[in-house]
């Protein structure tokens, strides 16, 4: 057995120059496979980190069209629910358009009881709870225009008109890796009192409600509990988990996500042509000296064995550069388009996924030219050589 590595390693690195093309390509290859599959994780973050005991109820018809302050008591007394706040989706904008974060107004204190994973000191968090012009911001989104606590923050509203003052009194940070941290939040209260004197018809209404139920198995029934309370209204609900409603905003891209899924494998395919290639050129180049290997005594099973483990040390050495360069590639990817991917993490099932790669890339690649070199008749390699 060493001395069959001995001759794995070698033959591996005999014409270097070809060897090294091979793995740059399997590099290149993993490297994109594992961005892409970065991307798809990162598109359905939101979805991923939805909290399973958490419905949202919005308007029946869309979630443009608002629903009554009034609902709140009645939703409330619904059997199976033990927190509820409420909020709008607020939209504005911090000077350009293309600085765009996501904003909402909400009910602050019932809010933070149930989106625990928004980490506040309770310094920040009873600041942020006295003012009701105050506002908190993720870590993130701080670092992103230089904010600080006692900073004063104009949005230019699109969906109320207006430019809006805050005083940011929080930074929160994410419970965990996959907690947005780029996200904006302010007290609901000050939203409706300024609509009150602009204007008074579009006071008293919320876009949806964030409802903490006792337990996830009861989604179902508590959904149909609050939306049986509002039917044949002027304004039906609908109610569904969180991650439902998170994936309603997702699924309107699942072509583009399927796509690059598609992109990844067909970077995978195209690298084990090339390696496949690399490893024929290679047992052609050699066939003369596996002759004389089986004249030595060597067996079948020894030249399968060499033909696979050079393949499969060509694809590991080029998918450990691949996974390798994934991180810097990541966290510049994370720079230039952070705002829309705010949680851009590669998962270990990515790593997985490149081993997993380049063992049937290696496993492909080398079965037609091991399969060759094992069966050739000894004089008809060795007629190859004279």
């Amino acid at each position: 057995m060493p001395l069959l590595l001995k001759l794995l390693f070698r033959n591996a690195f005999r014409h270097r120059l070809r060897t090294m093309l091979t793995v740059l390509g399997m590099a290149i290859a993993i490297l994109s496979f594992g961005l892409l599959r970065t991307v798809v994780d990162a598109w359905y973050a939101g979805v991923e980190a939805s909290a399973a005991n958490r419905l949202i109820t919005r308007n029946a018809i869309s979630l443009s069209f608002s629903l009554p302050l009034s609902y709140y008591e009645k939703i409330r007394q619904v059997d199976g629910v033990e927190k509820l706040s409420y909020g709008n989706w607020f939209g504005g904008v911090y000077g350009d358009e293309r600085k765009f974060f996501a904003n909402f107004a909400m009910q602050a204190e019932s809010h933070l009881n149930i989106v625990t994973e928004l980490v506040l000191s309770p310094g920040d968090k009873a600041a942020y709870l006295k003012d009701r012009k105050g506002a908190i911001a993720g870590q993130k989104l701080a670092e992103r225009f230089g904010w600080d606590i006692g900073d004063t923050i104009t949005l230019k509203g699109t969906v109320f008109s207006g430019d809006w003052d805050f005083t940011l009194k929080g930074i929160y940070r994410g419970r965990d890796d996959t907690v947005d941290e780029s996200l904006f939040f302010f007290h609901w209260e000050y939203l409706n009192e300024t609509l009150e004197a602009r204007e008074p018809m579009r006071a008293g209404r919320v876009g949806f409600y964030l409802a903490e139920i006792e337990r996830p198995e009861l989604a179902a029934v508590v959904s149909g509990r609050i939306d049986s309370l509002f039917e044949n209204s002027l304004a039906e609900t609908l109610t569904e988990t969180e991650r439902s409603f998170q994936m309603s905003f997702v699924s309107m891209t699942e072509a583009i996500m399927t796509a690059i899924r598609l992109v990844s494998v067909v970077v995978i395919f195209i690298i084990m042509a090339v390696v496949a290639n690399t490893m024929a050129m290679a047992v052609r180049e050699r066939m003369g000296e596996f002759a004389v290997m089986k004249a030595l005594g060597f067996g079948a099973g020894h030249i399968t064995l060499l033909v696979f483990g050079e393949s499969l040390a060509i694809a590991a050495l080029g998918a450990a550069v691949g996974a390798a360069l994934t991180f810097p590639a990541a966290s510049f990817f994370r720079a230039e388009l952070g705002q829309y991917f705010p949680v851009f993490i590669i998962k270990p099932a990515t790593f997985w996924l490149d081993a997993a790669a380049a063992l049937i890339v290696a496993a492909a690649a080398a079965v037609i030219p091991s399969s060759r070199a094992s069966t050739v008749p000894i004089t008809a390699a060795l007629r190859r050589v004279v």
